[in-house]
């Protein structure tokens, strides 16, 4: 059984990892906020479970059974975020400290009895989708709002960025998942788009903001 810190490290080597599995030690340095030798120290660690393949100066490569483990550690985070949101009335940037914390809670039961009681949901409140029971994520190809042109109508799907800061700035907006979207102009300039949706008749959204949203394209 994984310890917190183990299961944290497995996790950001999931977020960090390139389609071939490989995480650059710098890099898991700097996402954990550590020293290089600790990051050394906790890779031989996680080779030992064989969760992952270390050979010095080359990246790290997480192995099937480390990609599984990190998977389900990520399963219980976004069926923690979901949970709180559909079933305790939590706004969805209020949830990723608490299921931070949840996540490491090593008891199968309750993540199974809590994913039947919102009926097996497939995505989290951002839109991510959830990691099944054996560590399986279905990838979902959204379109970024940044890449579509006036005319266009969309709807918000997923957010690549859960920031809380990001997700207030949208509950100022009356932002949500599901926001049906009417793109009325882009700005060559800057790349600003310029929308409407219910109860807004006109908002620009910047480029670094669109590029945060995923979307779903109606028409």
């Amino acid at each position: 059984m994984a310890s917190q810190t183990e299961e944290n490290y497995l996790k950001s080597l999931f977020n960090l990892a390139n389609d071939k599995n490989e995480v650059n030690i710098s890099e898991l340095a700097a996402q954990m906020q550590v020293s290089m030798p600790t990051v050394n120290s906790m890779v031989k660690t996680l080779q030992k479970n064989d969760w992952l393949i270390y050979e010095k100066y080359k990246p790290v490569i997480l192995t099937p059974q480390g990609k599984k483990e990190a998977a389900l550690i990520i399963r219980k985070h976004r069926l923690t975020e979901m949970f709180l949101v559909n079933k305790m009335g939590f706004g969805w940037e209020e949830v990723h400290e608490i299921a931070e914390q949840v996540e490491h809670i090593h008891a199968p039961k309750f993540f199974e009895r809590m994913d039947e009681m919102m009926g097996f949901p497939t995505i989290d409140p951002h839109g991510s989708p959830i990691p099944d029971k054996q560590g399986r994520i279905q990838e979902i190809n959204y379109l970024s709002l940044s890449d579509c042109k006036a005319g266009q109508t969309v709807i918000l799907a997923a957010l690549t960025n859960s920031s809380t800061e990001f997700l207030e700035f949208l509950n100022g907006r009356n932002l949500s998942l599901g926001t049906e979207l009417k793109i009325r102009s882009k700005e060559a300039y800057d790349q600003s788009i310029v929308v409407t949706y219910p109860d807004h008749s006109s908002e620009t959204l910047s480029e670094k903001v669109c590029e945060k949203l995923l979307v779903k394209v109606v028409e």
